[in-house]
């Protein structure tokens, strides 16, 4: 590794960077952090009034937020939308993570083999072996760690965004549920 150079910090910051926004944004898309199953089955079977709206969730949010709103559908599919864009809240850096760690790598190559030409006496005499294994170490390792961060990068993120995805269309199943809820009361009671 240490025949990386310089690159691997960069390198360093981009994977505990990625790491940790995986590991973060993973926590907080929890069931129970956005749509909890008790409130999930309390929509199923049409029991939209008994959503118990103290559990700090998502869903809990949207459901104090329409008790205590205008009242409007609009309103509440607003702050819905609100709730849906913070889940995805740091994707954007695993996006840069995506990105960054293969050109720091490539560069990071060009680095390594303009090392290796540089080493080639003018005169045409031998090189030196050790500049040209060093110059192609590093070529080669800066290529392979960024590829390395990358791709499990990009595995997380479109994990994530299709967790983000599926709990956002949860939340407008609430939602359309929640604007509805009136209605339903009026027809039980009839």
């Amino acid at each position: 590794l240490r025949q990386a150079g310089w690159f691997l910090y960069p390198l360093g910051i981009c994977l505990i960077l990625g790491v940790f926004v995986f590991v973060e944004r993973w926590l907080s898309l929890r069931r129970s952090r956005t749509l909890p199953t008790s409130v999930a089955s309390a929509l199923a079977s049409n029991q939209v009034a008994s959503i118990e709206p103290g559990n700090g969730s998502a869903a809990a949010r949207i459901v104090t937020h329409s008790r205590r709103g205008s009242g409007s559908p609009d309103d509440l599919r607003a702050y819905a939308r609100l709730e849906a864009s913070g889940m995805e809240r740091g994707l954007f850096i695993l996006e840069i993570v995506i990105g960054a760690a293969p050109l720091l790598g490539l560069l990071g190559t060009v680095t390594g083999l303009t090392k290796v030409f540089s080493g080639f006496p003018v005169a045409g005499a031998t090189p030196d072996a050790a500049a040209f294994s060093e110059g192609i170490a590093m070529a080669l390792l800066t290529t392979i760690i960024g590829l390395a961060i990358a791709i499990p990068a990009l595995m997380g993120h479109a994990f994530l965004v299709r967790k983000v995805d599926k709990r956002a269309a949860e939340l407008e199943w609430l939602v359309e549920r929640l604007s509805g809820e009136p209605e339903m009361d009026q027809e039980a009671g009839k």
